[in-house]
């Protein structure tokens, strides 16, 4: 087995990593009900699952050029989708969107009967 064979398991596996990562987190979106949990669930999609897809070709490419450009690209994903986030949160906040409390929900249904 040579060095080139084994770089490109571990990319494949880190690959993997993330699509496993983005498929637990888009099932993860239907499971939530209010905006705000699913903002951040999705925020961590694209952070976790964009993150290891560029680890995981890094590592298939070897240290190159195009490696070069896809960790400028990483590290652009790492400061803006926080930020975006965050911003899209404070822009619903402000606008007058409620934060949900889900388990006064649950409770309400739950002495009226119909959960």
């Amino acid at each position: 087995m040579s060095v080139n064979s084994i770089w490109d398991l571990l990319g494949n596996i880190v690959i993997g990593f993330g699509v496993v990562c983005m498929a637990f987190g888009a099932v993860s979106l239907f499971a939530l009900k209010d905006f705000y949990p699913r903002l951040l669930i999705a925020s961590k999609i694209d952070t976790v699952g964009m993150l290891s897809f560029i680890i995981g070709f890094a590592l298939r490419h070897g240290i190159t050029f195009f490696t070069g450009k896809l960790f400028v690209i990483m590290l652009i994903i790492l400061v803006m989708n926080p930020f975006v986030a965050h911003i899209i949160a404070r822009s619903a906040y402000d606008s007058g969107y409620d934060v949900v409390d889900v388990e006064a929900t649950d409770e309400n249904l739950e002495e009226e009967g119909t959960a």
